[in-house]
């Protein structure tokens, strides 16, 4: 396994994070400094960074279905809910791919897989993420082509892969960014405010039957299944 993939999965960040520990000259090898990104890591090696031994991690992942009030924080200095107090104790160590903020609702991908999450949430892998968008006012179908092109907000040229309109209050939106608050601030720019916004979605996984505030642990064959489509 190379150097770099074998430090994202003992949870110290996403690859190429792990890439610039290397190059900073953090990280050895059976007691010898490794700068080599090439490098891959042997069964019995003893690998070390800033002097501290790391081994693999047993990757989790768990989806959840975060409801509304919930913040997607690991604590929030107004002393609101967060989405940890909706986890065991002991999963508190998890990251989350891709913000909701507390007025959102849906699917929430949580791992301690620095790689993955970095996979999931990086627009250059493409990863789909789907919602249904509840508007205050109806939305006029023709300008719908403004969508797809993009708009400007204070995140950058923001923009949707798709937009399906239900009804005109009701649409189904898929973006392979992820810029805060991006379809709010989409709409919002258009003269349509979100009334109600659900993400159903992430890749193939989807909320299913999973209920406001439950969680899932995936098991092994699924986070293969995961890796397998982000290769």
């Amino acid at each position: 396994m190379r150097l770099n993939r074998y430090l994202a999965s003992c949870g110290l960040g996403s690859r190429r994070s792990c890439e610039t520990l290397i190059l900073e000259a953090r990280v050895a090898i059976n007691g010898e400094i490794c700068m080599d990104l090439s490098t891959r890591v042997q069964a019995g090696d003893d690998v070390t960074c800033d002097d501290r031994r790391v081994t693999q991690r047993e990757v989790q992942v768990v989806i959840l279905h975060k409801p509304l009030g919930f913040t997607t924080t690991s604590k929030d200095e107004g002393g609101r809910k967060t989405v940890y107090d909706l986890l065991p104790p002991e999963w508190s160590h998890l990251r989350y791919a891709g913000r909701l903020d507390r007025e959102s609702e849906g699917l929430l991908f949580m791992s301690n897989d620095g790689d993955l999450i970095n996979r999931i949430t990086h627009p250059r892998h493409g990863m789909e993420k789907e919602y249904d968008v509840y508007l205050e006012k109806p939305f006029l179908r023709e300008k719908k082509a403004v969508l797809l092109n993009g708009i400007q907000i204070p995140e950058g040229h923001a923009k949707m892969e798709s937009v399906d309109f239900i009804t005109r209050r009701h649409a189904q939106v898929i973006l392979k960014q992820g810029l805060k608050r991006q379809i709010r601030q989409m709409f919002a720019s258009m003269g349509c405010p979100v009334r109600r916004l659900i993400r159903t979605r992430i890749g193939h996984l989807t909320l299913d039957d999973l209920a406001p505030g439950r969680w899932r642990a995936l098991s092994e064959s699924q986070v293969a299944g995961i890796r397998k489509r982000l290769s």
